[in-house]
């Protein structure tokens, strides 16, 4: 029972599934017991009722039709050798032996052999009145012969009538076992009861605690890491949903701090060191709202969803660190942006849904990590989030073939609120001109993605967008393929 509710190397999945399995074992105990109690019982009456009524008929046989039988014949009615007197103490004996096939020893199964040797010696008067007729004896010896049939039989009969009245005690006594054993019952559900009460009582306070705590600790950690606290660690906890996650963000602080180191040692590279501080910069704002979504979540019960988001946000910082890689599959790219939207359709379930589409043949493309997040988020707070009503998200990557060769075309599209015409012209204005991030008006995502693909693609290679007030706003931007040797 301790090692159900034991987290240590385990998933909160298993830990819920054995708590399952433990009530649908406790549930079936009483039904077993139940059906068992019943089919024997059942079977037991119908032993005991069909004896009563098979023994019910041989009496009435052994009272009425053998002697009326003998006297037929002794009153020369019929002739012996036409007589049914051997077919009918035959039955009889049959009957008597299957009776007693299902007698217990200890009850009505004496009265049964009494019975059974009571015939025997009717058989043997039947065989001395049959050569009695035969030899002609006078009709007074006949007679006191039938009378000591009749005599036997009485025998017979008050026999089979004890037998009765065993049975009927017997069923006495076996609904007397039906009851105790129906108050059995009801003690082993009482208890039953209990522990499944017990089972789910602690498995909801051992999941609760053991999604809570980690949680909080991750949140502790996100908050430092927001302050610039780099040096901030969380112990890893030992749930298989939350250590990978634990793990990612060590590390991620850790290369935080490591970026941070490179970026002031390689003055000479001002530029591109910049960027990574910018794109080191979503990630505080990131953890704060995926945390508390997640809290949330766990506070609610929906630990389904628990699962689910933090399964995707483990995934989202493993691509996002991905060894320091600055180049990327295209294929991995599509991949964090599904994490991140898995994310933030959870926490926005009733304003957005979102599809991703591409070509099959853009998935080994080598593609700038983190081109398409920013995009992606931007459509979500400044369009959907800005729009009444529902959202949809569209994100595609076609192959395109051009006299300088293929290339691969990224587009971010949505129905949000979209930009005025003066609002456009003031976000391209922005995103043409040499500003700091401080100085940047609401576009500081197109921004940041924009001069990364000029830095490290060429100026040829920027931003498009087309946008209409009240409906929406597609971004895009069109790279070389390159092949993996680019990473």
């Amino acid at each position: 029972m301790v090692a159900l509710f034991s987290f240590t190397g385990k998933s909160i999945k298993s830990v819920l599934r054995s708590s399952y399995f433990a009530v649908v074992i406790l549930l079936c105990i009483p039904v077993i017991y139940t059906l068992l109690v019943t089919v024997m019982a059942t079977s037991r009456y119908d032993t005991l009722i069909t004896n009563v009524s098979r023994a019910a008929e041989i009496n009435e046989v052994v009272r009425i039709e053998i002697s009326d039988e003998l006297w037929d014949i002794v009153a020369g009615n019929k002739r012996f050798e036409d007589g049914r007197q051997y077919e009918i103490l035959d039955r009889l004996k049959n009957e008597i032996q299957d009776i007693s096939a299902s007698a217990k020893p200890d009850g009505g199964l004496n009265y049964l052999e009494i019975a059974f040797r009571a015939i025997r010696t009717l058989e043997s008067y039947v065989d001395r009145l049959g050569e009695q007729l035969a030899q002609n004896f006078p009709v007074m010896e006949n007679e006191a012969v039938l009378d000591e049939v009749r005599a036997v039989a009485a025998v017979v009969s008050d026999v089979l009538q004890e037998f009765i009245v065993s049975e009927i005690s017997d069923a006495a006594r076996t609904n007397e076992d039906i009851k105790n054993n129906m108050a059995f019952l009801s003690i082993i559900l009482l208890v039953i009861t209990l522990i499944i009460v017990l089972v789910i009582t602690r498995t909801l306070i051992f999941v609760s605690a053991g999604i809570r705590r980690p949680i909080r600790a991750m949140e502790v950690m996100s908050s430092r890491i927001a302050s610039g606290n780099f040096a901030a660690r969380i112990r890893v906890p030992k749930i298989r949903e939350l250590d990978n996650l634990a793990k990612n963000m060590n590390v991620m602080a850790g290369r935080l701090q490591k970026l941070l180191d490179e970026n002031i040692r390689e003055q000479q590279n001002l530029k591109k060191a910049e960027m990574k501080a910018l794109q080191a910069q979503i990630t505080p704002h990131f953890l704060y709202n995926t945390f508390d979504s997640i809290i949330w979540l766990a506070e609610s019960g929906e630990t389904e969803k628990v699962i689910t988001i933090t399964r995707a946000f483990s995934e989202f910082f493993r691509i996002s660190l991905n060894r320091g890689k600055e180049w990327i599959p295209a294929a991995q790219e599509l991949d964090h942006i599904r994490h991140y939207l898995t994310i933030q359709k959870i926490r926005y379930s009733d304003i957005l849904d979102y599809a991703i589409e591409f070509d099959e043949g853009v998935r080994g493309c080598m593609v700038l990590k983190l081109s398409l997040q920013p995009l992606v988020e931007n459509a979500i707070y400044h369009g959907i989030k800005n729009k009444r009503g529902f959202g949809f998200l569209r994100v595609t990557a076609r192959l395109e073939d051009t006299p300088s060769g293929q290339r691969v075309r990224f587009c971010v599209e949505d129905n949000g609120i979209g930009f005025s015409p003066e609002k456009l012209a003031d976000v391209l204005d922005e995103l043409a001109a040499e500003k700091s991030a401080e100085d940047l008006s609401g576009v500081y995502g197109l921004y940041n993605v924009n001069k990364r693909l000029n830095l490290y693609y060429g100026d040829s290679v920027h931003l498009e967008i087309e946008s209409e007030f009240g409906k929406g706003t597609r971004v895009w931007f069109s790279v070389p393929y390159l092949n993996a040797e680019k990473g």
